[in-house]
């Protein structure tokens, strides 16, 4: 949607993959109808139909066009934005795939290094139980000050929870971006396709992949996605950004690792808890969750459903999953609020013993760094979050 800009940028990207195995390319060009009836708003239709008319002289790749922005047929109703154009899309990809082909989800601004597409082939040709991959992202700045430090704080954001997860071997570690999934088909359409929700789409498909299992978060290539300004979806990257130039911050705190350490406790609390040996009041993170399920013992629920441990850790882990972990970290840190500053040094003296900390600013917030300070955490978060991805299994 309104991406005349920036798409022939990504499209020369992919028509210059140097891959071995052949491709095809599926592009949604999408709106709203009622942005036909918006004067605000016709500038998107107008770019749109422009798109539409380079997607049609566009020679290079073999492209399959959804057209659901001319008029008569953008969104209407409930069904409507970005989730709900990934969806048609991996429907028609669907119907046209074998079972063992490869589906890699990209967005209209994301760029993507010659070797992309053949590095997530392999990948999938080498590991048979692989169903599906969380692709490692890496946003390039923009050479604009208050963009990339907008940009570089969201990372930062992203990164820290990552690696917290990632850190006490939570099976819902990963970062879930709609430009960097891979999947065989077989294993989309196994889980039912994607929920065609208006933003967060993309985590709840990846979700999914993690209660399948058979994902990993590794790739020997990164996908590249712009850092930008937008409000086209009600959060993500765009809409942090445009918050963080704000100044507001709340939706995207630097959690300290303090908030995980319930969490990784309840973990090592799964056999006690399968052998009901445990009261599981005195558990933070137990004790949100069966708050969550109305007060009832779903523990006893899943002993008696299970026939042995190994299926009592999955089925705990089917209720404790990645939506209530950032629900319980929200909530935790809203309790015993830590500014950023003390957050993000006592993780870095966790993750690196021993390491000098002295380039870091003691400032309270992260965004009276410099750029190039910014940069250079996301760059030590980034190598760290990148090891501890290797060895992610699902």
């Amino acid at each position: 949607m309104d991406e005349l800009e920036l798409m022939p940028a990504t499209l020369d990207a992919l028509a210059k993959q140097q891959t071995a195995f052949p491709f095809e390319i599926y592009i949604c060009v999408n709106q709203p109808e009622s942005y036909w009836f918006h004067p605000e708003k016709r500038s998107i239709c107008e770019h749109n139909r422009q798109l539409m008319v380079y997607l049609q002289n566009y020679k290079l790749l073999t492209l399959h066009v959804l057209n659901r922005s001319s008029r008569g047929k953008g969104w209407t109703g409930k069904k409507t934005g970005v989730g709900q154009a990934r969806k048609i899309l991996f429907a028609k990809i669907l119907e046209d795939s074998a079972p063992d082909d490869i589906i890699v989800s990209l967005d209209a601004d994301t760029i993507v290094k010659p070797g992309y597409l053949q590095s997530v082939a392999m990948q999938f040709i080498n590991e048979r139980a692989l169903n599906a991959i969380a692709v490692p992202y890496y946003h390039p700045l923009n050479l604009d000050e208050p963009c990339d430090k907008s940009m570089l704080r969201y990372e930062i954001y992203m990164r820290n929870y990552a690696i917290n997860l990632l850190n006490i071997n939570s099976p819902y570690g990963f970062t879930a971006l709609g430009s960097a999934i891979a999947t065989r088909a077989k294993a989309l359409a196994k889980i039912g396709n994607i929920t065609p929700l208006q933003s967060g789409e993309d985590f709840y498909l990846v979700q999914k992949f993690c209660k399948m299992g058979g994902l990993r978060l590794f790739n020997t290539e990164c996908v590249y996605p712009a850092g930008r300004y937008s409000n086209r979806v009600p959060f993500g990257t765009g809409p942090a950004m445009s918050l963080g130039r704000e100044g507001v911050w709340d939706s995207y705190p630097i959690y300290p690792h303090s908030v995980f350490e319930p969490i990784k406790a309840a973990y090592d609390l799964l056999p006690e808890l399968y052998a009901n040996r445990t009261n599981h009041t005195d558990n933070e993170f137990l004790y949100f969750l069966q708050q969550n399920n109305k007060g009832k013992d779903i523990w006893a629920d899943i002993r008696n459903n299970v026939k042995d441990f190994p299926h009592f850790v999955k089925a705990f882990h089917q209720k404790a999953d990645g939506l209530r972990i950032l629900q319980f970290a929200r909530t935790k840190n809203r309790q015993n609020p830590v500014n950023e500053d003390t957050a993000i040094t006592e993780n870095l003296k966790l993750w690196f013993p021993g390491k000098p900390l002295d380039w870091l600013p003691r400032t309270p917030v992260l965004t009276e760094h410099s750029v190039e300070q910014l940069d250079r955490l996301r760059n030590i978060l980034f190598e760290k979050e990148q090891c501890l991805r290797k060895t992610f299994i699902s």
